[in-house]
């Protein structure tokens, strides 16, 4: 095989039990542009997808009617993913454009986003696109109140589906739309009896797009929160706070306009994960940096586990470079982070010489280099 195989994008599917993540899985399926696509499941049993089989062999990969490829987790999901790069890259597979993995309902969903940012020889091959959550529109205020996990699959989500529609009243969907936007308010809601589901561009949450390699940053931060802001104060925060409904995740956004230090930016995020990197959900970033402000940054973390960070070709949009963070977090408070930041970049509330008594743990974690 000719030159590197290119990176493919990876989609995550999750949503509590019996939300419906089968049947959206089923209908997507059916989309000529989701051909070439790998979709790794934990259990054949959880997925209805007999009409769709037309081989299937011991190693757990089946072949589906459309050309796509099914497979079990075999062992960690990193080992899964590293046979499908091997299968590429000796031929025996054609080069996949996607790969969509789909959570039990019980997971939360963190370990599966670390599996793909964590790992270097997996980020060579493989980059996390976004992740899509089905609710359920009859059961899931109360899954969500009931269980934490149904709450962070939520909060993480690039955009919510929410399946069953048709079975809910108006006024429960009016509830579970007002709750899904506090818990995550950037995250598109969609219907999933809508067309808009039944399409592969669903997926395309814009973080990468194998078809033109760059990142399509205002689709995937989805941060409202850069309108109308006074360019007289360089740096702004806003955020969304839910404990109203019982809950301590938070989703608040950093808008700075003035490029960062690398040493600067590696020490912020380096003290942010290792003191409350467990309370880190997550976290998605384009920062201009000094070095090469004309070449920005983008980040992307989970808890502790952060992608290797990545300098695009150029801004996205060359009319406006400003750093835009976006965190949610859980039992973590916007203070905290704010001050951390601003220790950093100039604007302190804290001394640079006190940021270490910020952090609960004392212990650096290896630096990211930018």
């Amino acid at each position: 095989m000719n030159g590197p195989l290119p990176v493919v994008p990876v989609s995550i599917l999750t949503g509590f039990l019996g939300a419906g993540k089968t049947t959206l899985l089923n209908r997507l399926l059916k989309d000529p542009e989701l051909a070439d696509t790998a979709v790794i499941i934990n259990e054949f049993g959880d997925v209805s997808i007999d009409h769709l089989l037309v081989e299937a062999s011991s190693d757990g990969v089946i072949e589906l009617a459309d050309g796509c490829l099914c497979c079990t987790v075999r062992g960690e999901l990193v080992d899964t993913l590293a046979d499908l790069m091997d299968r590429m890259q000796t031929g025996r597979i054609n080069p996949l454009k996607r790969v969509v993995i789909e959570t039990t309902g019980l997971a939360d969903p963190a370990p599966v986003l670390q599996s793909v940012l964590g790992n270097p020889v997996i980020a060579q091959n493989f980059r996390l696109d976004g992740v899509v959550t089905v609710v359920d529109a009859v059961n899931g205020l109360q899954t969500i109140a009931s269980h934490v996990e149904a709450m962070k699959q939520v909060a993480v989500a690039d955009r919510l589906v929410i399946s069953k529609t048709g079975l809910a009243s108006n006024d429960q969907l009016e509830a579970l739309s007002e709750v899904l936007k506090d818990l995550n308010p950037r995250a598109p809601i969609i219907d999933g009896a809508s067309e808009e589901a039944g399409r592969a561009d669903l997926f395309a949450c814009g973080l990468y797009d194998p078809a033109t390699k760059v990142a399509d940053v205002g689709r995937w931060l989805q941060d409202e929160s850069g309108e109308g802001h006074d360019h007289q104060d360089h740096h702004h925060h806003h955020h969304h706070d839910v404990n109203r409904h019982g809950s301590d995740i938070r989703s608040f956004s950093i808008v700075h306009d003035r490029p960062i230090e690398p040493m600067a930016l590696e020490m912020f995020i380096d003290l942010l994960r290792s003191a409350h990197g467990d309370k880190l959900l997550r976290m998605k970033a384009i920062v201009a940096v000094a070095d090469r402000p004309e070449r920005p940054v983008v980040l992307h973390g989970v808890q502790t586990v952060f992608h290797a960070p990545e300098r695009l070709a150029a801004w996205p949009d060359p009319t406006d470079r400003r750093t835009r963070m976006v965190l949610i977090t859980k039992g973590l408070g916007e203070a905290f982070v704010r001050d951390l930041f601003d220790a950093f970049t100039g604007k302190p509330r804290v001394d640079r010489a006190d940021a270490q008594a910020l952090t609960d743990n004392p212990l650096a974690v290896p630096g990211m280099k930018f």
